[in-house]
């Protein structure tokens, strides 16, 4: 089957991004992680990868065309032969129904997303907005985060609700110049049908505490974790973890995988158990290293050896830390993961691993953003993060308690420290 190759988001802002080259061209074999073409926006510029392995087919926009974020522009199929596959267009274009206005897509948080859950919208129907207002909230598994309106004016028609799931790049909201006389409510749930916009019931109903469950759960399908894993957004677990809730409980109520912050609020709404819980607590340890010394190990190892996958050392790194005969470790970095299995022995015997597979360590590479402090909470492995320091590396490790011991944590960060200072001597 096919894999889609779309055009990503590279700040939550973005609408289109610019193919600056290809950097394979139609019929070319490639593999999972071979950059496929260089894209440009306003604020950055990167290469996106290969989703799978294959050849590079059904190549749709040429070098610097401009294409909307979520677009399919080419495929990474079985055989070098074209599939006659088209990229989708923009259904809202087409829709008179729909008001004039500027149109708000759902973004991408990350290269392997397909969709992204609306938690609130923060504005409402005819609501004034400016274009640095916050609009709405969109979670995945992998991240939290707010999106900006971009534009200035009105909302004019919110196109999906509150826990529904909305494919990338397809349009979820219009923003228009004017007042709107007829705005438009409709939910991905009915098939795009505009629901009339009433006014509100002056006196609502109290509602039903006996019934803490939302209804849009029950229409969310189920998703089990092969190892047993119990899935959640990381935004659901830090809740949980602040507010010492037991996402077991959940899973023992029947409510479907993977958990949201709406299921944080059913989890709340659920009367206390008379044989508590412990509440499992949360670790959070930084190390402040005067110098970064990964960057010149990984330019140096790039021009000795076969490895130039410089996310790949890192995992090594991470995975020696631990100090297990086999590890696997997920790299995230400019919104994309990649996971390795390391194996004991050389970083020769790293191989890539399943996106999807349970992880023994993340690791988020921060060093190329803004971002100087980080405090999410515990996930479902142990956290890596670097970022900046004012000198050198600053690494934040943040687990839950049942991952590892206090002492394991520090000896853990220790390690890991230890080698991104000075790698070429934890080799040796």
């Amino acid at each position: 089957m096919p894999h889609e190759v779309i055009m990503p988001a590279l700040g939550m802002a973005q609408d289109t991004g610019k193919i600056v080259s290809w950097l394979k061209s139609a019929g070319d074999p490639v593999r999972a992680g071979d950059a496929l073409f260089e894209v440009e926006t306003d604020k950055a510029t990167m290469e996106v990868e290969s989703p799978a392995d294959g050849y590079l087919t059904d190549v749709q926009a040429e070098a610097g065309a401009d294409v909307p974020v979520g677009n399919v522009i080419a495929l990474v199929s079985e055989t070098a032969e074209n599939s006659g596959a088209k990229a989708p267009v923009d259904t809202c274009k087409d829709d008179a129904a729909l008001p004039e206005g500027k149109a708000v897509i759902m973004p991408a948080l990350g290269m392997a997303q397909d969709t992204g859950v609306i938690v609130a919208w923060h504005k409402g129907l005819g609501d004034a907005v400016a274009a640095e207002d916050i609009l709405f909230e969109v979670e995945t598994d992998k991240a939290t985060m707010e999106v900006e309106a971009g534009a200035d004016g009105f909302v004019a028609a919110l196109l999906a609700e509150a826990t529904e799931a909305a494919p990338v790049g397809d349009t979820i909201a219009i923003i228009s110049a004017e007042k709107p006389a007829n705005p438009v409510q409709r939910s991905i749930a009915d098939n795009g049908a505009a629901k009339p916009i009433a006014a509100p019931d002056p006196a609502p109903k109290p509602k039903d505490e006996s019934k803490p469950a939302p209804e849009k759960a029950s229409k969310r399908q189920a998703v089990k974790s092969p190892d047993g894993r119990i899935l959640a957004s990381p935004k659901a677990r830090r809740l949980a973890l602040e507010q010492g809730l037991d996402l077991n409980r959940l899973v023992e109520a029947g409510c479907p995988q993977p958990f949201h912050v709406a299921d944080i609020e059913t989890l709340s709404a659920m009367p206390a158990e008379t044989a508590g819980h412990a509440t499992t607590s949360s670790r959070r340890l930084t190390a402040d290293l005067p110098t970064d010394g990964f960057g010149a190990f990984a330019a140096w190892f790039a021009e000795n050896t076969d490895l130039k996958d410089a996310n790949a050392l890192l995992a090594g790194l991470a995975a020696a830390s631990l100090g297990r005969d086999t590890a696997t470790i997920a790299v995230e970095s400019f919104g994309q993961s990649r996971a390795y299995r390391v194996p004991a022995g050389p970083f020769s015997a790293i191989t890539r691993a399943e996106d999807d597979s349970a992880h023994d360590l993340i690791l988020r590479d921060l060093r190329l953003s803004r971002i100087s402090s980080v405090d999410l909470g515990a996930e479902d492995a142990p956290v890596f993060t670097l970022t900046q320091a004012s000198s050198g590396l600053s690494i934040t490790l943040e687990c839950a308690g049942e991952h590892l011991s206090a002492g394991e944590a520090v000896n853990l960060l220790s390690e890991f420290a230890g080698r991104m200072e000075q790698p070429l001597r934890h080799l040796l």
